[in-house]
């Protein structure tokens, strides 16, 4: 277990890297970031960025090897009234304003599609009613480029909704106008073969709040590369995720957030339960605070619940701080077993062991559930742990 580092007001730990679980790990990518995907080497596990991940079940998507085909992917696009959703060319100035490939899969991802989606909030609107992105797999192989993007004060929340058998490889961007607010719900709830690889870039304006919520239950293979960065003073980001690993699947979770504007602000809170042989997920949280960043305040933290034998967490934050001026910072990581005292106190009080596993695992995700604010997903996340959980007691 990884005890929680805090930084209090007035640090002078300005240029110190500190890493509360591996003090091996950079929170800088070994390649520098490029939309060429000739700029980053074929990955061989070694990497520190890829050492986590099995590439021989990316099916190709590191290598170069995977191509795209016509029936891999069908997306439908639920927008209220106001809402513009476009198809470009690459030549568009929204597509890569985000952020730029930071690994060779996003940077495939980025040379091969074909048309990008975009989707527009315009100024001062604000939507009452959720713009809903349905992801469907069909059994092929795509390659995605999704922009959402909020004019200045306008007010929107997003479900994207993957689900069926793809191998998947996309970026999704995020652009907040100033005072904008954008909430996004990413749900990956695949079947049991696929596999998903993405990185999400926002692009937070001055005085906007972003908040993203991931969630994890299924694929083969998921691997998520969260990134938030700030163009005005102000800006706040929130990042939460919940994930739930099964048998034999890996799920790995890789954020960055760079501080790189003054008096911005970041909260980070991921939470994971694990269960079966050969479940793994990863959890990798990078904290960056640039010499420029005075006055940032930013948290972040991981919890994992192993609920039994056989699985595996890796749990990495970094904190890396070039400017003592900040408000805050700190980092927190924490994996334990299911507590059988909980259990034992439960059932002593005439809980059946199933129902009182059910609870004490609602009780573990409960504070993010809230956090998605659409009522339908969250009733359909707390479907999804019953189901789990009836499967491993089956």
């Amino acid at each position: 277990m990884a005890e929680a580092q805090t930084i209090p007001v007035g640090s002078t730990t300005s240029g110190q890297i500190a890493v509360a679980a591996e003090s091996t790990v950079a929170t800088r990518m070994s390649a520098p970031p490029s939309f060429d995907v000739a700029d980053f080497p074929v990955p061989h596990g070694r990497e520190e960025e890829w050492r986590f991940t099995p590439l021989e079940r990316l099916r190709g998507l590191h290598d170069g090897s995977a191509v795209a085909t016509g029936d891999g992917l069908k997306v439908e696009i639920g927008a209220p009234e106001g809402v513009t959703v476009e198809t470009v060319g690459r030549e568009d100035a929204r597509v890569g304003r985000a952020g730029t490939p930071v690994d060779r899969v996003a940077a495939q991802a980025y040379s091969a599609f074909e048309k990008a989606t975009v989707v527009t909030v315009p100024k001062e609107t604000v939507l009452t009613e959720p713009i809903r992105i349905a992801v469907h797999g069909e059994g092929g192989t795509a390659f995605g480029q999704q922009i959402i993007e909020l004019g200045a004060f306008a007010e929107a929340v997003v479900v994207i909704d993957h689900t069926g058998d793809a191998v998947l490889a996309g970026n999704v961007d995020y652009l907040l106008g100033d005072g904008a607010k954008l909430t996004v719900v990413s749900v990956q709830d695949w079947d049991d073969k696929a596999v998903h690889v993405a990185q999400h870039n926002a692009l937070v304006g001055r005085d906007a709040s972003f908040k993203s919520v991931v969630v994890t239950f299924g694929g083969d293979v998921v691997r998520l590369h969260p990134r938030v960065t700030y163009a005005g003073t102000g800006g706040e980001a929130e990042l939460y995720g919940l994930y739930f690993t099964d048998a034999g699947q890996h799920q790995e979770h890789r954020l960055l957030v760079t501080h790189n504007t003054p008096h911005c602000k970041s909260n980070v809170a991921y939470k994971g339960a694990l269960q079966g042989d050969a479940a793994h997920a990863v959890w990798i949280g990078d904290v960056l605070i640039e010499a420029k960043a005075e006055g940032t305040d930013t948290y972040e933290m991981n919890r994992n619940l192993v609920l039994t034998d056989g699985a595996r967490v890796d749990s990495v934050p970094n904190l890396e701080i070039e400017t003592g001026e900040i408000v805050g910072a700190g980092h927190a990581s924490a994996t334990g077993r299911f507590d059988d005292e909980q259990l034992f106190y439960l059932m002593a009080r005439g809980i059946p062991e199933y129902e009182a596993r059910r609870l004490v695992v609602r009780g573990f995700f409960a504070e993010l559930v809230q956090q998605i604010g659409v009522a339908d997903i969250e009733e359909r996340l707390l479907s999804k742990i019953e189901e789990e959980l009836e499967a491993s007691v089956a």
